[in-house]
């Protein structure tokens, strides 16, 4: 079953994307700040992560560029599609740099959201 990482430090965001995602047949791990997120990454070795930006303990792209820096290949090539409220072209940018695989805005479309997580995972990944 394909797992997905859900790291948001708001409640609200974190429960609606991992619902939507379940309903899609994927098993969903949740997690509020990027230093538990990071350790759950490490440890689940999950197939996608949703990561948010503006986090306590360590900010999105630290954990988006740590799991790329990662020894173990699991760890260093899932991918993740950033969400976060950070909008502007060089956010985007900075975003692509640190490693990300997708960059959704907030406020964002739950719809869009799970067409970018069906598309960053191999075909066939879901099944709802």
């Amino acid at each position: 079953m394909t797992h997905v990482l859900v790291v948001d430090d708001d409640p609200a965001i974190a429960s609606l994307v991992a619902f939507k995602i379940g309903r899609l047949g994927a098993r969903v791990s949740v997690e509020s700040d990027g230093e538990a997120g990071l350790a759950a990454a490490r440890q689940l070795r999950p197939d996608l992560v949703v990561l948010d930006w503006m986090m306590p303990r360590m900010n999105g792209l630290e954990v988006c560029a740590a799991l790329r820096a990662d020894a173990d290949p699991a760890v260093a090539g899932v991918p993740v599609i950033l969400l976060t409220a950070k909008a502007q072209e060089s956010d985007v940018e900075r975003g692509f740099v640190a490693g990300a695989t997708d960059y959704v805005v907030k406020p964002f479309s739950p719809r869009e959201l799970v067409s970018r997580v069906t598309a960053a995972l191999p075909a066939g990944a879901l099944t709802p």
